[in-house]
C-alpha cells in the first residue's frame, strides 16, 4: 500500500504541471488591433414611399370617322410608324361629294344673280333692298360650298403627329360611320408614368420635381420629371393621379410596370459609415469602441445614402463604432487608432 500510495503521489506532480502549461497555451494574449473609429451621427431624412404606375405615351390619340363611307384604303398596320400629314384611312364619300357640286351650282347661281342687281342698281333699276338680299344668299351660298367642302376632306384621315400605329380595327371594304374607332396611334418617343399618389403625400409634390423610377421589366432605374399634378383626389381611393415624364430608351413600352419612389415624412435616424457593418449569415455586427477594446453588437440596419448606413437598432447616438480593419477583430479585443 505504502508503494502505490507513493507511485501515485509522483505521477500527479508529474502531471500537474503538464495541465498548467496546456492551459496557457490555449489562452494567449489577443494582439492589439488597429483600427479607424467614427462616431454615430444622427441625422433627420425623409422617407421615401413607393407606388406604381403604368407607362403610358404622352401623345396618343383614338382615330375616328367623321363621315358615313366605305373605307378604301388603310395602307398602315401595327407598328406602322408615321409622320404628321401621312395617310392612314381613305372614306369613300361620293353623296358629299354630290352635295359639294350642288352647293358650288348655288354658289354660282347666288354669284350671277348679285352681280346683275348691282348693275340694275347703277342704272336704279333696281333696289337697295334687293342687292343687300342678293348679297346675303351670295354669302349663305359660299357658306354651304365651304361647309361641304370640310365635310368631304374629312373623307381623308391623316395623322395628327408622328408616332406609331398601336391598334386597329378598320380594313378596306368595311363601312366606316361617325364617331367608330378606326385606329389608335401613340408617339413612342415622348413616355411618361401615370401613378396614383396617396392624399397625404400629393401636397408634396410639385409639377417639375425628379423623382425615381424604376422599371423592373427593362431592368432601367431613371430619374423622372413631375409634368401633371391632379387637384383633388380620388373619394373613392383617396389618391390624386399624378404623371411624371421619362426621357427617351428603347426599351420602354407603353404599358410597362413601373414603380416610383415618393417623399414622405421626415424622420430621424441614426447612421454609420459604409463598412461599419459585418455581415454572417442573416446577423449583422459592429465593434464598438470603448475602453480601448473592441465590444461586439448586433444591429439591424435600414437604407443606404451617400456612403452611410442607417441603423433602425443596437447603437445608440454619439457612441464610437470601429468602420476600418475591423473583419479579423473579436470581442474584447484591445483596440488602438493609428
Amino acid at each position: 500500500m505504502q508503494i502505490r500510495t507513493h507511485f501515485m503521489f509522483v505521477l500527479m506532480m508529474i502531471l500537474v504541471p503538464g495541465l498548467g502549461a496546456h492551459a496557457q497555451e490555449v489562452s494567449p494574449a489577443l494582439p492589439v488591433a488597429v483600427v479607424r473609429t467614427s462616431i454615430v451621427i444622427e441625422q433627420t431624412v425623409p422617407t421615401l414611399v413607393e407606388v406604381v404606375g403604368t407607362l403610358q405615351a404622352v401623345e396618343r390619340a383614338a382615330i375616328a370617322a367623321k363621315v358615313t363611307g366605305v373605307v378604301t384604303d388603310v395602307p398602315v398596320v401595327l407598328g406602322s410608324r408615321v409622320n404628321t400629314g401621312d395617310l392612314l384611312v381613305n372614306i369613300s364619300a361620293r353623296e358629299i361629294a354630290a352635295q359639294l357640286n350642288q352647293a358650288q351650282a348655288r354658289f354660282k347661281q347666288a354669284e350671277r344673280n348679285l352681280l346683275r342687281e348691282q348693275t340694275l342698281l347703277q342704272k336704279h333699276a333696281a333696289t337697295a333692298e334687293t342687292v343687300k338680299s342678293m348679297q346675303d344668299n351670295y354669302a349663305v351660298a359660299n357658306a354651304a360650298v365651304q361647309e361641304v367642302r370640310s365635310m368631304l376632306g374629312y373623307a381623308t384621315i391623316t395623322a395628327p403627329f408622328s408616332g406609331v400605329i398601336t391598334q386597329k380595327n378598320v380594313n378596306a371594304g368595311e363601312l366606316a360611320t361617325p364617331g367608330t374607332m378606326l385606329l389608335r396611334m401613340e408617339n413612342d418617343q415622348k413616355l411618361q408614368v401615370a401613378c396614383a399618389v396617396p392624399e397625404s403625400l400629393v401636397f408634396q409634390i410639385r409639377p417639375g420635381q425628379t423623382l425615381t423610377v424604376t422599371i423592373p421589366t427593362a431592368g432601367l432605374t431613371m430619374n423622372g420629371k413631375v409634368a401633371e399634378v391632379a387637384p383633388s383626389a380620388d373619394p373613392a381611393s383617396r389618391t390624386a393621379p399624378i404623371t411624371i415624364d421619362l426621357s427617351y430608351n428603347e426599351k420602354l413600352r407603353t404599358g410597362q410596370f413601373a414603380r416610383v419612389k415618393l417623399p414622405g415624412q421626415i424622420k430621424t435616424s441614426l447612421f454609420v459609415p459604409d463598412g461599419t457593418v459585418l455581415l454572417r449569415g442573416q446577423m449583422e455586427r459592429v465593434f464598438v469602441a470603448a475602453d480601448n477594446k473592441a465590444h461586439l453588437r448586433l444591429v439591424r440596419t435600414g437604407m443606404h445614402q451617400d456612403g452611410l448606413t442607417e441603423i433602425v437598432a443596437g447603437l445608440n447616438s454619439g457612441e464610437t463604432v470601429i468602420c476600418q480593419n475591423n473583419a479579423h477583430l473579436v470581442d474584447g479585443q484591445p483596440i488602438k487608432s493609428p
